[in-house]
């Protein structure tokens, strides 16, 4: 069990895990190549911003010079107008005694430049007044101007196609367009040292969710596999018979629910063992007293106390019955427990099963002096077996022949209420304590002890009467009579076509 749950604990351990493995780095992936996306829009937009001023120097120079000659023919023209007025290179800044950053050398070299930088709150001080000392030239070659029929003047034919247009106007006319080529990806080093750190960032926050969730992870699963070992535990003390046994409930989550099933359970067990140990206690109780009653008849006759006649076999012969029906009717629950009692079902009018009940113990009860009063509508059919629903009601009128005091009332009602018959059974005085209602059906349970087996019976008769009520799929309950007695209520499934009383 213990390696079970061992391998159970690095299971769990695994999954969560490897999920929050796999979540950090496709969220480092997913991260990274947003920002990258984003950098390069928020350095387009940057760009773009700064091509304003020179549209409006360009709209200037077009005003003055009345064409675009002087760049078309003086092309080194362009590239100082773009540099001072984008603000690149300041006239004698130190940079332009650097040959590697001269504009014109720059471009020689490769045709593109170190582009703008990030915003220098996001760099080092160092690299951020390096990055605004150093000519940013990558925008040149996507730098272009074009007349007003949108024919290249200055630039880089291959990139004209790809060109965003943004037009130059002199007195309302527009008289030419400066053309910018968005840049589709990070290409210069500042920009990739930017990303780089950003990153790096990006890989420590991961790392750092990893080892979260890892401690995460072995919590949750000791938390887990712990609970699991408490149930283990505890279910092999109820197979080693120890019914007391129970879990911790802790919180509301499933294993809690568990635990508290498994606390039910126990109890459920516990009840169990300690009825049954009733049951054999009562059994040895029920068996011992007529068998004592027998054996003290027998030995005084052996003794020559009493005479061997008649009336002493009659009153062996009634203990030896009553012996008998008690080990019959123990027999009978057991088998009901078994769900080996056999039932013959068929239809049957139950009012006129219970009439004929009555009637045949019709004289009994005007022996007792109780008077009969039955409400037996006819074709209120149910799906039953007719020996064991007359037994059913045979024990109820035994139980109020028995316990109903002279002068009494026994009334008895049938009706059927949608899909089920409804039989109301009550007589009259004396009553039983709320209390022991609910027990009435217990096998060998007596309401006091006065009532002893000569006048009260086995025991047995009531919880026989409900088990046969149960395998029928029906119900019996017990509740006080407004006549002073007691009320059965028996409920029964309803055949289709029966009667609606």
């Amino acid at each position: 069990m213990l390696d079970r749950l061992d391998r159970l604990h690095l299971k769990l351990f695994a999954a969560i895990a490897g999920a929050n493995v796999l979540l950090a780095v496709v969220a480092f992936v997913v991260i990274g190549q947003a920002f990258d996306r984003g950098f390069v829009e928020y350095l387009n937009r940057t760009d773009e911003a700064r091509l304003t001023p020179l549209i409006g120097q360009l709209a200037e120079h077009y005003e003055r010079e009345g064409d675009w000659s002087e760049f078309t023919g003086e092309r080194r023209r362009w590239f100082d107008l773009t540099r001072e007025v984008l603000g690149w290179v300041r006239p004698g800044a130190a940079a332009d005694h650097d040959p590697a950053r001269q504009p014109g050398a720059a471009l020689e070299q490769d045709g593109r430049a170190d582009q703008q930088a990030p915003p220098a709150s996001s760099q080092p001080p160092a690299a951020a007044n390096r990055a605004r000392a150093d000519p940013l030239l990558t925008i040149d070659p996507r730098l272009m101007l074009f007349d007003a029929e949108r024919s290249l003047l200055v630039g880089r034919e291959e990139m004209a196609g790809e060109a965003i247009l943004r037009p130059i106007d002199v007195g309302g006319s527009t008289v030419g367009y400066l053309g910018y080529v968005p840049r589709l990806q990070m290409v210069e080093s500042l920009e990739r040292l930017f990303s780089a750190q950003q990153q790096r960032r990006y890989a420590a926050i991961g790392a750092g969710m990893v080892v979260a969730g890892l401690l995460v992870g072995a919590l949750l699963a000791w938390s887990l596999t712990r609970r699991i070992r408490q149930l283990g535990a505890g279910a092999a003390a109820l197979i080693r018979g120890d019914y007391g046994a129970r879990v911790q409930v802790d919180g509301h989550d499933e294993l809690a629910e568990l635990a508290a099933d498994f606390n039910r359970l126990g109890d459920s067990l516990e009840a169990a063992r300690r009825a049954r140990q009733q049951w054999i206690a009562d059994i040895a109780h029920e068996l011992r007293t007529p068998l004592a009653s027998l054996r003290a008849e027998i030995e005084a006759l052996q003794d020559g106390i009493r005479p061997l006649d008649p009336e002493s076999l009659a009153s062996l012969a009634q203990e030896v019955g009553q012996l008998t029906r008690l080990v019959e009717d123990l027999r009978l629950l057991s088998m009901s427990d078994l769900g080996a009692l056999d039932y013959r079902l068929e239809p049957l009018d139950l009012g006129e099963l219970i009439g004929d009940t009555l009637q045949a113990r019709r004289a009994l009860l005007a022996e007792r002096g109780l008077a009969l009063e039955a409400e037996l509508p006819p074709a209120a059919i149910v799906s039953g077996d007719d020996a064991r629903l007359t037994q059913v009601f045979a024990n109820l009128l035994q139980n109020t022949l028995r316990y109903t005091d002279a002068p009494g009332r026994l009334r008895v009602a049938l009706a059927a209420q949608g899909e089920r018959v409804v039989v109301t059974w009550e007589d009259s005085a004396p009553g039983v304590a709320a209390d022991d209602l609910p027990r009435l059906s217990d096998r060998l349970f007596r309401v006091d002890g006065s009532r002893s087996r000569a006048g009260g019976g086995s025991g047995l008769g009531l919880a026989i009467a409900d088990a046969i009520v149960t395998a029928h799929e029906g119900s019996m309950r017990a509740s006080a009579s407004p006549l002073g007695g007691l009320r059965w209520t028996i409920e029964l499934p309803r055949l289709a076509g029966g009667s609606n009383g």
